[in-house]
């Protein structure tokens, strides 16, 4: 099975799922194929937030699709989950989710910003953060917030508190 051709058939399976009303708020976030193209992994969020019923059902949807085609073989492995907390944030739809939340943004030249995601348009979002600086011998903190277009971030990950 060409790669092209199975991520093409995911792509047109997944956007008629989401046109299903119980789907609607769904979107891909991306998907990997590997090992020998035996392994699919497929993530999607919801901006209503994604429950397990949802990924049992995407599952569900796609391995019925995938062995009655045959396109992976008679062997494999697929798993339909959220991107979860461990990885980046890579769409628009899913910064606006986290508006609220705490984040470090890793910009193109290196330097991190970790503050509360306050913001998202279509080309940037803005993270309020806490500066502390030194006059004289007193610290002062103030608020600032940076505005941050999507060119020049490399990455944005969720801080996970407790």
């Amino acid at each position: 099975m060409e790669a092209f051709f199975l991520e093409e058939k995911i792509y047109e399976l997944l956007a008629a799922k989401f046109q299903e009303e119980a789907f609607q708020d769904c979107f891909l976030v991306e998907f990997n194929l590997s090992g020998g193209a035996h392994r699919l992994e497929v993530f999607i969020d919801c901006d209503s937030g994604l429950t397990h019923e949802k990924c049992r059902q995407i599952s569900r949807y796609l391995e019925s699709y995938i062995d009655q085609e045959g396109w992976l073989g008679e062997k494999y492995t697929l798993e339909v989950s959220s991107p979860g907390l461990t990885r980046p944030l890579k769409l628009g739809r899913q910064y606006h989710k986290n508006i609220g939340r705490k984040v470090t943004v890793t910009l193109n030249d290196g330097t991190t910003k970790t503050g509360t995601l306050k913001a998202a348009s279509d080309t940037t979002i803005t993270v309020e953060e806490e500066v502390t600086t030194k006059e004289g011998k007193k610290k002062k903190t103030t608020v600032v917030q940076t505005e941050l277009p999507f060119e020049r971030i490399k990455k944005t990950m969720i801080v996970i508190s407790f």
